[in-house]
């Protein structure tokens, strides 16, 4: 499965959602197949869009939090999967997509590829519902079970280890804070109307 064509089967939920992505070839190819304000592309802060997402999916429980994650994304910081258990938010859904590479940095290979699980990994810190997929109507039912659930789940989408020629997004990272923090007041003030 191409992370590409996995985001394009997820787009279509995300519209409804707070999407926060980690920097890299996530955040470029969401940004390929359609930027919406309420994506907000996390840029060099590797590891911490769940911890970015964890505080939104507290903040706002009204609104459905999903984090476009990396393999090697989480294993820098692993720790927040065991922070993300503590509070179990029931408005989050964690999606991994694991290439089992630093795709983004040269394609070194990351601790999956030589057997780290990252589902099991989060199952063991506390996640209660976790779960790998390979195929995309494995990724697509699965997402929207997490989304029906109202759970704290993970899912683990086993990629290829393909991306974007250019990492980048177009977008300045000023005016996506700016245009993602104008989403989050308008749609609060929508929900007190």
């Amino acid at each position: 499965m191409r992370r590409l064509d996995a985001l394009r089967a997820l787009y279509p939920e995300l519209e409804r959602c707070v999407v926060v992505t980690i920097m890299g070839a996530v955040a470029a190819e969401l940004q390929s197949i359609g930027h919406r304000p309420n994506f907000f592309y996390l840029q060099h802060a590797m590891g911490l869009a769940s911890s970015l997402g964890l505080g939104l999916a507290l903040a706002r429980p009204d609104v459905t939090v999903v984090v476009l994650d990396g393999d090697g994304s989480v294993l820098m910081n692993l720790g927040g999967l065991t922070t993300l258990a503590r509070y179990r938010p029931p408005n989050l859904v964690h999606v991994v997509f694991d290439n089992e590479s630093l795709l983004s940095v040269g394609g070194f290979p990351t601790a999956t590829s030589t057997g780290s699980d990252l589902a099991g990994i989060a199952a063991a810190a506390g996640v209660p519902n976790t779960t790998t997929v390979r195929t995309l109507d494995d990724l697509t039912t699965s997402f929207a079970a997490a989304l029906a659930a109202r759970a704290l789940t993970t899912i683990v989408a086993k990629v290829d280890a393909v991306g974007p020629s250019g990492y980048v997004t177009d977008l300045s990272l000023l005016e996506n804070r700016y245009q993602f923090a104008r989403f989050l007041r308008e749609s609060q003030a929508k929900e007190g109307q």
